[in-house]
This record gives C-alpha cells, sequence and structure tokens, in this order.
C-alpha cells in the first residue's frame, strides 16, 4: 500500500475507499490532487469537521496536491446527510460572510500556498446554473432507486426529504466532475456520512469522462461512550474563539476517557506514530499524555501562545493557585456579596449552569464549590445558601467549580 495510505490507515482515517489498490498505485506513480468539501452553513468550523482536514494535511506532507472546496453553492440548498430535519435556508449575504470566517480558519491550519494547497468556492460554477441543461448533461446519469439506496437518503425519507435536498448528491457530484475538468482532482475526502455523494461522484466521472476516480472516507469520531467526539454541555467545540475559548477547548482533550486517549493522539496530533503509542504505553501517567494531547491539538487550532495560557489556566485551577488568566471568568458586582449571593444564582450568573432548576440540582447533588479566601475549595450543598464578601481572596477575585471539570472565576467589581 502506497506511504500515505498505510499513514492513515495506522492513524485511524481509513473507513471506506472506492478501490484501495486502484488508488495506492496511482499516488505511486505521479501522486494525486485530492479533494474536501465544507459547506458554510455556520459562522465557525467546530472539531468534528477536521478530522478530514487532519487527513488533508497528512496527504500534503507526503507530496500530494489539496483542494479545499468551500460550498457557497450547495451551502444555498443543503447537504441532507446525516440530518434528521432540514438545514435552516441562509441569505446569500450570511453565506458569503460564513465562507471568508471558513477559508481563514482552513488557512491558518492547511496554509494555502496556491499550488499544493488551494481552496475553490463551488459557486463560481453553481450559482448562475442553467438548470435544464444541468438536467440534460448530469441528471440523466442517475437513477431515483439508486440514490434512493443511500443510508443518508433512506433515513431522511421516514422524516421528510425535501425535493431541494435530493438534488444535493447531484450536484456535490457536479463538483467532483468540476474539479476533474479544472485541475485534474482523482480523489474526494470526506467523512463516512459523505460515501454515496462519494460513489455517485466518482460514478459520474467515469460515465461522462471514462475517468479513474478515487473517494476515501474516514470514520465519524465518537468517544469511548458512544457519544459524538467534540460535544460539550454548551455544544460543539468550535475553532472560533469568541464560541469556544481556547482554555475550553484544551479542558476538554484534557479531561477524555483514558480508552480515547491513543486513537485521539493519532488522528488530533501531528505526532509520530512510536511517540503516540509511547505516550500511552502500560505504565505511563494517562494524564500527562492527555495533557500533551490538549496542547498539541490547542497549538494546532488557536497557536503556542494560546496553548500555553490554556495549560497554565489548567494547571492553576487542578492545582491551586497560578496563571488562572486562560480561564473562564465572570464580572460580578461587589454588592450582590455585600448583601450574600444566593449559591444557585451565583452559579447561574457565572454560566456554570444555564438555569436555576440546573443550579439547585447541582447544588443538592454536592457538585457546587466554592473557593474561600485562601483559595481552597469547598463543597456547598445547601439551596439557600449565602455567599459573603470574606470568601473573595485578596486579589478580588472568586473560584467556583461545577462538579469535578468545569471552573469559572468570578472577578469582582464595584459596580457593573
Amino acid at each position: 500500500m502506497n506511504p500515505a495510505l498505510e499513514n492513515l490507515k495506522a492513524r485511524g482515517f481509513l473507513q471506506q475507499c472506492t478501490d484501495i489498490e486502484g488508488l495506492s498505485r496511482v499516488m505511486d506513480g505521479e501522486g494525486i490532487t485530492f479533494y474536501e468539501g465544507t459547506d458554510p452553513t455556520g459562522g465557525s468550523l467546530h472539531i468534528g469537521h477536521m478530522v478530514p482536514y487532519f487527513a488533508f494535511r497528512h496527504l500534503l506532507e507526503a507530496g500530494h496536491r489539496g483542494i479545499a472546496l468551500i460550498g457557497g453553492g450547495t451551502a444555498r440548498i443543503g447537504d441532507p446527510s446525516g440530518k434528521t430535519e432540514m438545514r435552516k435556508m441562509l441569505s446569500y449575504d450570511e453565506l458569503e460572510a460564513n465562507t471568508a470566517r471558513i477559508r481563514a480558519q482552513l488557512d491558518r491550519f492547511v496554509g494555502f500556498d496556491g499550488k499544493n494547497a488551494i481552496t475553490v468556492n463551488n459557486k463560481d460554477w453553481l450559482a448562475d446554473l442553467n438548470y435544464i441543461d444541468f438536467l440534460r448533461e448530469i441528471g440523466s446519469h442517475f437513477s431515483v432507486n439508486h440514490m434512493l439506496s443511500f443510508e443518508s437518503y433512506k433515513r431522511r425519507l421516514e422524516t421528510g426529504l425535501s425535493f431541494i435536498e435530493f438534488n444535493y448528491q447531484l450536484l456535490q457530484s457536479y463538483d467532483f466532475l468540476q474539479l476533474y475538468r479544472r485541475h485534474g482532482c482523482r480523489l474526494q475526502i470526506g467523512g463516512d456520512d459523505q460515501w454515496g455523494n462519494i460513489v455517485a461522484g466518482a460514478d459520474l466521472i467515469r460515465r461522462i469522462e471514462g475517468g479513474e476516480v478515487f473517494g476515501i472516507t474516514f470514520p465519524l469520531v465518537t468517544t469511548a461512550d458512544g457519544k459524538k467526539m467534540g460535544k460539550t454541555e454548551k455544544g460543539a467545540l468550535f475553532l472560533d474563539s469568541a464560541k469556544t475559548s481556547p482554555y475550553e477547548f484544551f479542558q476538554y482533550y484534557r479531561n477524555v476517557q483514558d480508552a480515547d486517549l491513543r486513537r485521539f493522539l493519532l488522528m488530533f496530533t501531528f505526532l509520530p506514530i512510536e511517540e503516540c503509542e509511547s505516550l500511552c504505553a502500560p505504565g505511563k501517567n494517562p494524564n500527562e499524555a492527555k495533557e500533551r494531547l490538549a496542547w498539541e491539538l490547542t497549538a494546532l487550532i488557536h497557536g503556542r501562545d494560546d496553548a500555553d495560557r490554556a495549560m497554565a489556566g489548567a494547571r492553576a485551577a487542578f492545582g491551586g493557585g497560578g496563571d488562572r488568566s486562560a480561564m473562564p471568568f465572570v464580572e460580578l458586582p461587589r454588592s450582590s456579596f455585600e448583601s450574600g449571593y444566593n449559591i444557585v444564582d451565583l452559579f447561574t450568573d457565572s454560566g456554570l449552569t444555564p438555569s436555576k432548576s440546573e443550579g439547585r440540582r447541582l447544588v443538592q447533588q454536592g457538585g457546587a464549590f466554592v473557593a474561600g479566601s485562601d483559595g481552597e475549595l469547598a463543597v456547598i450543598n445547601d439551596v439557600a445558601a449565602l455567599i459573603g464578601p470574606d470568601r473573595i481572596s485578596a486579589d478580588g477575585e472568586l473560584l467556583l467549580r461545577a462538579g469535578k471539570k468545569r471552573y469559572c472565576v468570578v472577578r469582582i467589581v464595584s459596580a457593573l
């Protein structure tokens, strides 16, 4: 097998391939141009989007040429794959703004040089497409019966599949055809929920151009307990630091289960395989490996400085004292403490609980911790408890913890 494919396989990326032997042969020869597509349906990518882009970088480093396709055209209708209901339609202005943000995020991670790594927008060939001509050239090659055999469509038939979404597979296949014609692209990569679309695109190129092209899919990553990787109590782990702070990002990976550690090190870092194995070897402290995973991934997404600050904040939270500047914080008025800040209100106002009912449950279950002026955390299990100014540290802060891992620094201000 081609060394780049061997590397992807060893790191846990390979799920399905249309023709692994044929693809390996082409990659061993002149190399290959490949693409991964992302629709700008939101203003930020989340970590789940990044699995194919880690593979993207591995392929680049092996000497192959990569195209990141931003789906400014396909996002106008929405991909039904993996969805139980139709996506919300966004305005064209919103899609343009999202496209610019996502392109910037991918550029920071991939590094588009205009030669070996480029970005394109399928709006360039889809926005002004003549529908009649499209049906004649492209639609005539698709069988409705065959399309409905793919899992992404079968699942949606149970809840309702709109005609506009039904067109999505044709448009994504057309993207592959356009990239084949414009850039000599012969490989599409993506998550396993894209298998049907990828196979359809490869078949379209074979029918129209007689070309041999390939597809690879990667696993949809879940944690050891079956949950979708990157999902937190607040939602997805976004790359945008305004949505998910570098500290929160770091903490998610610092606290992964032991059973996920080796797999995540292999997939979400560029550390050599031997080093990943060594970090997870029997007898090694898993917390050291988790910290390394969290730092490496945070540095890749947010930069080394933010990764250093996040690690310092995490160590301060768990070790006491230290630099808390990277930890989540909220500003609350001293007057609320002078009169006694109800513990439930405090945890709700700090954002550690989304509602007062959740705050009461947290307190009653013994999961609400408040530091004293000396910084030592103590559990508060009385929902009527009042937190006074005597708990505020000399530097005007109060540390809160919800459960075992979620922290917030309350910065006391004279007035808001």
